[in-house]
Order: structure tokens, then C-alpha cells, then sequence
């Protein structure tokens, strides 16, 4: 059974008086019959639980620098209504007794703590997302990641590899702008996107009549993972539509393949790209020493792509949330020192299911 955890804070001007404060609020605790335990906080002001006979649990601290929190925890099957009355109780009594000192009152809605449907979902530079989240429609744990379509009211199905938000059936401003956002053209050309497993750029590009399109399909760090395009094409069908209900169509071919030794094929071969699409990772959140694989397979990635791009071509990719602004200026470090001198263009997009704006790279020879 889930947990719905309330928080509710009081900022204030000057520390409050503890001794004031609890003799006002006791009285709206002993009506809800709940069990009061006072704990030492080592001089760091006042703390004291309160334990309901139906399972609430109480945390009320006041803090010395001036701060009034109170953390509310219940099960999922309490009465709501009733949780609801004691904080209204509570703030409005805090309101009566602090009035004079407050500067600032918050009062959050209640986190959902092991609920059957996770809700919850960070952004790429750290912070919290609640999701409207309602329905698993499909998980998989296979040999490399755990995949997760799920599904919003607000974004339809979402596609979470390994905790990530991958995209989801809303997000066709993130297709559009790692397509070059409808500035190119691509009838008749020959284009090759790398990973992409959930059909999005693909089934786009084939709209565009392209001569032939090759999609190589693999996970993160070289991982060949067949699920994913399993999941999406059953589960996120607004997104990738019929593309990848076979893996060969009259202008594409999708090759569940290692994409590293068919770049290097293709650089044997000599053969030539108009536009290389790479969908296969964003540029890493980190730039520490255990991060080291991730660039340097960007990196590899970056030099096989441009061997394979025509002199007028173009490599399209995306970065990371513009947050990151470390990380995606080592990146464009990176693209100083590829085996062959390249330029660069930069577009800010906001995607929606990531609630967060994105950076992407387009990338050519000079």
C-alpha cells in the first residue's frame, strides 16, 4: 500500500517562541487523538512526533533560525477528506499564532511514496518531476536495461529506459529538431540513423521520400537490445506509426546490429551519407573519470559518422538539457578534435514529456 507524504512550511521573519507555538496546536492533535513523543534535538530547536491510532504519523519541528515544518505521512486508503481537515486545522492555527512573523507560507501536494505506478521522474540536471502517470503498459528487463513505456494523460505513452525518459508520443518537437527542424531536405537522399529504437525518426523521414534510409538500432554502450523496438512497436504507435512492423521498406532498413562495425564497413566501403542522424545517447551529465567510456564512444561515434558524411552533408545529434553547460561545452572541445576539422550550429528546443529545454548539435565538414 502506498504512502501520501503532505509537507507544509512556515518562513519566517525571527525564530518562534516553541514553547508558544506547541501549547497553541496541542489541542488539534489531542481532537485527532494522536500520541505525542518530544525528542532532544541537542539545542537545534524543538521536534516532536505524533502517531494516530489510524496509521498518520506527524513530524512537527521548529526550527531555530526561523523555520516551521510539518511532514504529514498516511496510507493511500485513509480518508483524504479528514487528512485534508487536519491540515487546514493546522495551517490555519499557525496562521493565528505566527501572523505577525510570517514571510512565507507552502504547502506542497502530497508525494505518492511506493505507489504500484511510479510518478516520479528526475530531469537531467537533478531536479524532481511528478508525472501524470497512471498506467504501466509495458516493462521488460532485458540482458542490458530495464524498459518502461508508460502512460500520461498529458504526453500519451513514455519511453523510460533504465530510469531515463527517452521520449514519448507528445515529443515530436525532439524528432523534428534532430532532423534539422524541417530546414532540409531530404527527398532523394541517402540518410543513416544511428540507435532511434523507438521508430520516431524513422517513421518521419520516410515521410520526406528519401532515396533509402539505414537505421542501425542499438542501446547504450554498444548494447543490441530488440525489446525496445518490441515495446514501441506495440506500445508507442502515435510516435513511430507502421515503420517498425517490418524491419525493411521500400526506401528503409533497419539493422539490429552493432552500429560500430557497420560504420567501419561503411568507411571501408566508401559508402557516403547525405544526412547521419545519431540517436544513440545524450552527451553525459558528467564529466568525471568514470565517465571516460561515454566520451571517448561519443567520440569514436563522431569520427566514423563524419568519414561517412559527404562534404555537403550534415550530422545531426542532440546534446543535453541547457542546464548542462559543462558538459556540452566539452563536448564542443570534443568536436575541435575529431580526425577531421568540422563547424558547428546549436538550437535550444523545448520537449515536452522532458519538461526541460534540450540542445542540439548540427554538425558539418568545413
Amino acid at each position: 500500500m502506498a504512502v501520501r507524504h503532505y509537507t507544509l512550511d512556515f518562513s519566517l521573519s525571527a525564530p518562534a517562541d516553541s514553547s508558544t507555538t506547541v501549547r497553541g496546536l496541542q489541542s488539534i492533535f489531542q481532537e485527532q487523538e494522536m500520541t505525542e513523543t518530544i525528542h532532544n534535538t541537542e539545542g537545534h530547536g524543538y521536534l516532536a512526533t505524533f502517531i494516530g491510532k489510524n496509521g498518520r504519523f506527524v513530524v512537527l519541528r521548529i526550527h531555530k533560525h526561523g523555520l516551521v515544518t510539518i511532514d504529514l505521512q498516511c496510507y493511500e486508503a485513509d480518508n483524504l477528506m479528514q487528512v485534508d481537515h487536519l491540515l487546514n486545522a493546522l495551517e490555519k492555527k499557525l496562521k493565528t499564532l505566527l501572523h505577525k512573523n510570517i514571510r512565507r507560507i507552502k504547502r506542497l501536494p502530497a508525494l505518492q511514496r511506493g505507489a504500484k505506478v511510479d510518478r516520479y521522474w528526475p530531469t537531467a540536471d537533478g531536479r524532481l518531476v511528478e508525472y501524470d502517470i497512471d498506467e504501466v503498459v509495458y516493462e521488460e528487463d532485458s540482458v542490458y536495461q530495464n524498459i518502461k513505456i508508460l502512460h500520461s494523460a498529458q504526453f500519451g505513452n513514455i519511453l523510460i529506459l533504465n530510469g531515463d525518459v527517452n521520449l514519448a508520443e507528445s515529443d515530436l518537437p525532439y524528432t523534428q529538431a534532430i532532423m534539422g527542424s524541417g530546414k532540409e531536405q531530404y527527398t532523394g537522399k541517402e540518410v543513416l540513423i544511428l540507435g532511434g529504437g523507438d521508430g520516431g525518426i524513422l517513421c518521419e523521414a520516410v515521410k520526406l521520400k528519401p532515396k533509402m534510409i539505414t537505421m542501425v538500432e542499438i542501446s547504450f554502450h554498444l548494447h543490441i537490445d530488440q525489446l525496445v523496438i518490441d515495446g514501441c512497436r506495440k506500445h508507442m504507435r502515435k510516435t513511430c506509426g507502421n515503420v517498425l512492423d517490418n524491419l525493411k521498406g521500400d526506401c528503409y532498413e533497419v539493422l539490429v546490429e552493432d552500429c560500430v562495425p557497420v560504420l567501419k564497413k561503411f568507411v571501408e566501403e566508401g559508402k557516403n551519407f547525405d544526412y547521419v542522424i545519431n540517436d544513440l545517447t545524450a552527451v553525459p551529465i558528467s564529466t568525471a573519470p568514470e565517465e571516460d567510456s561515454t566520451w571517448e564512444f561519443l567520440r569514436l561515434i563522431l569520427d566514423l559518422s563524419i568519414k561517412v558524411l559527404r562534404p555537403s552533408g550534415k550530422y545531426f545529434t542532440q546534446g543535453n538539457c541547457a542546464n548542462l553547460t559543462e558538459a556540452l561545452s566539452q563536448y564542443e572541445e570534443l568536436l575541435e578534435k575529431l580526425s577531421c576539422p568540422v563547424d558547428f550550429s546549436k538550437e535550444v528546443v523545448c520537449v515536452p514529456s522532458y519538461m526541460e529545454l534540450w540542445v542540439f548539435y548540427t554538425i558539418w565538414k568545413k
